[in-house]
Formats: C-alpha cells, sequence, structure tokens
C-alpha cells in the first residue's frame, strides 16, 4: 500500500493518541469524518494498523525491573530455532524478542518486579528451554526513551 501525506498525518495523530474520536482527526486533518473513518479502516484491512493497545506504567503494576538478555543457541538447526522461538513465545514475562545477528542469536526484553523475581524467572523458566548454550543479562539503570510511534 502506497501511504499519502494524509495517511502519513493520519498515523501520526493515531499513535500520539488513539483514543481520539473520527470528528477530532477530521478536524485536525482538514477532513470529512467519513473520510478519515474510510481510510482508517482501509489502513487497518491493509494491515499498516495492525492493533491498538494502551500502554502502562511499569512501576504501577511493580514490573519496573527491566532486562534484557543476550542468547545463545547451542546450535543453529531449523529445530533448535523453532523450539527455542515456540518455547520463549509462552513465557509472560518476555515483553520482546529478537532473532538477531552477532556473537548472541536472540535479545531478550523481561520485564519483573526485582532482582528476586527475576533470579527466578531464570532458574524456573529460561534456563529450562533446552538448546540454550548461554546468557548474558544486562539491568536497566535508566529509561532514557522509549516510544512505540514510528515516524512514517
Amino acid at each position: 500500500m502506497q501511504l499519502d501525506e494524509i495517511d502519513k498525518n493520519l498515523l501520526q495523530l493515531i499513535q500520539n493518541d488513539s483514543k481520539q474520536t473520527n470528528k477530532e482527526l477530521s478536524n485536525k486533518l482538514g477532513l470529512s469524518v467519513t473520510a478519515v473513518y474510510e481510510r482508517i479502516k482501509k489502513l487497518e484491512r491493509e494491515g499498516v494498523i495492525s492493533g491498538y493497545v494502551a500502554l502502562i506504567d511499569k512501576k504501577s503494576v511493580d514490573k519496573a525491573f527491566v532486562t534484557f538478555c543476550s542468547i545463545k543457541l547451542i546450535q543453529h538447526s531449523k529445530d533448535y530455532v523453532m523450539k527455542f522461538e515456540k518455547e520463549v513465545a509462552k513465557l509472560d514475562e518476555v515483553l520482546e524478542c529478537y532473532h538477531i545477528s552477532g556473537d548472541y542469536d536472540y535479545l531478550l526484553k523481561v520485564l519483573v518486579a526485582d532482582m528476586d523475581e527475576f533470579r527466578e524467572f531464570m532458574v524456573k523458566k529460561l534456563t529450562s528451554i533446552s538448546h540454550i548454550g548461554s546468557t548474558q543479562s544486562a539491568f536497566m539503570i535508566n529509561e532514557v526513551k522509549h516510544t512505540t510511534a514510528i515516524k512514517v
């Protein structure tokens, strides 16, 4: 799908506040409410907009201990990769998992309450996944920038 400037502006507005009404969006974009509605529906149908979420403050839900875990697999066979990805996708503590290049194979973003809960996660959940050769963890000291908005 080719995005025009109106689509791009609409996407920026929705990313900044997805609870805006179509009327509010129409006023900001200089379009009719129906035109805004139709554009949003088209962006959803085409998969440009894949969903809507509420962003929750980590401290408010006692999940402010953020860890980035680098994972190295024993082997890189298709079976090992698929099994690891299937198992890690089941872990509630893992918010993000990326298959990466470099010294490690995967990078995980893990949210828990504190170091004790992280240790419990490592010992009872993550390291129970077979085919993990090694792990390295880095703990967040301060969140300098966190955004979900993609500049279009």
